[in-house]
């Protein structure tokens, strides 16, 4: 399927993952939330691969959220542990492999060293072509608008932004707003994916995901199949893409 799916240029040129299920996973395995989030790190790995194989451009994946600093402090404690794990371990890694790491989230609420981490990551990878990841982390929808609006507000009160006088006013397009955005560098999702059945995107990608093609498998993130992924491929290529003409 696989071959099918590159030799008819199916492709999407960007997909967006809410990893979703690493603790229902672990209880159903009678495992601890760390171990489920440690599988999950791992399938994320997997899922690397696989964009690499299939030679999707760019994966945007939904790692920390900001309601996720309100759980549990030991599982958060895990978690800033695991993300120093993937910027001191997996950098050399993607850089061979031709992975860009950029970063979509309020940055400045992690630890001083993990912001070190994260900005020395992207540097370090900045040069790298073939694919982008962008982990989401401390990141919210809502958290992301608001973040442009403010930018640009202050980007309008320094005299930046120009009266635009076919509005009569200084309004702001879409294509200002969307170069504002965090994930500005890689496209707005084809295809988005909530593992573990739950049928929402809880803030994911709020701006970008207006005509992205919503799929929700019901297997837990850790379980999630190589199977499975080229299943959602190959239906997403079946369907007509009309983006609202």
């Amino acid at each position: 399927m696989q071959e099918e799916i590159q030799k008819e240029k199916q492709v999407p040129s960007c997909v967006g993952i809410i990893m979703d299920g690493n603790r229902r996973w672990a209880k159903e395995k009678g495992l601890s939330s760390i171990d489920g989030h440690t599988r999950g790190y791992e399938k994320l790995k997997e899922v690397v691969e696989w964009m690499r194989e299939i030679k999707i451009p760019n994966l945007i994946v939904y790692a920390f959220s900001t309601e996720n600093w309100g759980r549990p402090k030991e599982e958060v404690s895990f978690l800033m542990k695991l993300l120093r794990k993937i910027l001191s371990e997996q950098i050399e890694d993607f850089n061979k492999k031709g992975v860009r790491l950029i970063f979509a989230g309020d940055i400045k609420r992690f630890p001083e060293d993990i912001q070190k981490l994260a900005s020395d990551a992207e540097e370090k990878t900045k040069n790298n072509k073939e694919h982008t990841l962008v982990l989401c982390i401390s990141y919210g929808g809502r958290t992301e608008i608001l973040h442009v609006v403010n930018n640009l507000l202050k980007e309008r009160t320094k005299g930046k932004i120009k009266e635009k006088e076919e509005f009569g006013d200084n309004l702001i397009s879409e294509e200002e707003f969307s170069q504002a955005l965090w994930t500005k560098d890689v496209p707005d999702p084809d295809i988005i994916i909530r593992t573990s059945g739950e049928k929402r995107l809880s803030g994911f990608l709020t701006w970008q995901s207006v005509y992205s093609e919503l799929f929700f498998p019901k297997t837990h993130w850790p379980a999630f199949s190589k199977e499975e992924f080229l299943d959602i491929l190959k239906e997403f290529s079946s369907r007509e893409r009309r983006h609202g003409k």
